[in-house]
């Protein structure tokens, strides 16, 4: 309970420390500060997932929103179906640009913002921009909302997208906090971190800040090695198998 306190305690310091250095250089309107407790994530080999605080102050009343977004990407879902007594893959649908990673946390429901914001800034799931490439122009909407909800879906199941709306803390009207928590599997990129001050029902002020997700050490050089000179990686990662099998087989023959 006591490390709870003096690390909000310690936020609330930088926080204050933040509203002061930058007022001299914003406007009176600027009602809103926010930052991150690290701008960037390094995957290691033992890398198990991360945790980051985001934090700020505003001044006055309002609802404030955070969204997370991980770098977009093409996605395909395919639909399975027992054909035969076995499991085949019978229909797909490919959806461009979708968030490789999406979060989301609000201080109070989303339900109270309007619609359209919450469409336009991506707030929620069901907001998300998945745009489908369609081969038949006159595919039922049921069916686009089917795959649509498989993409989500599988992403939940894979913590790549947080299932529900994340709590911001607020303490004595002006200071916030929340934690967004990052998987193992997270992908590699520019991220983008949103943070919207909302009154009745709109955003009156906005602040982004990417956050940059990478790998570092032996893995980073593999990784990098492997999409650069993928025949040669493939030649050597054939040869150290090679080398493997023989190894153990000379071991046994010896026992």
């Amino acid at each position: 309970m006591k490390r709870r306190v003096v690390s909000f305690l310690i936020t609330a310091g930088l926080v204050l420390a933040a509203f002061a250095a930058a007022a001299p250089t914003v406007s009176s309107q600027q009602d809103l500060v926010a930052d991150l407790s690290d701008h960037e994530i390094a995957i290691t080999t033992g890398f198990t997932g991360a945790e980051l605080l985001l934090f700020g102050a505003i001044e006055g009343e309002g609802q404030i929103v955070v969204t997370v977004t991980g770098p977009r990407q093409s996605m395909t879902v395919r639909r399975k179906q027992r054909v035969a007594g076995i499991w085949i893959n019978t229909a797909s649908m490919r959806f461009q640009n979708a968030p490789s990673f999406y979060a989301v946390a609000a201080t109070g429901s989303l339900d109270d913002i309007d619609p359209d914001v919450r469409a336009r800034q991506e707030m929620g799931l069901g907001h998300l921009s998945l745009r489908p490439v369609l081969r038949d122009r006159d595919t039922p909407q049921a069916e686009i909302k089917a795959f649509r909800e498989g993409l989500i879906r599988n992403q939940v199941r894979h913590g790549l997208y947080a299932a529900g709306t994340g709590r911001i803390s607020v303490l004595s009207d002006r200071l916030f906090r929340t934690r967004v928590s990052f998987p193992a599997n997270v992908v590699t990129g520019i991220y983008t971190v949103s943070v919207y001050y909302i009154r009745n029902g709109s955003p009156v002020h906005a602040q982004t800040t990417p956050l940059r997700v990478s790998k570092i050490g032996v893995g980073a050089y593999v990784f990098r090695f492997a999409h650069t000179n993928s025949a040669a990686y493939g030649v050597f990662a054939i040869v150290i198998a090679i080398l493997a099998g023989w190894l153990a087989a000379a071991i046994f023959r010896k026992v």
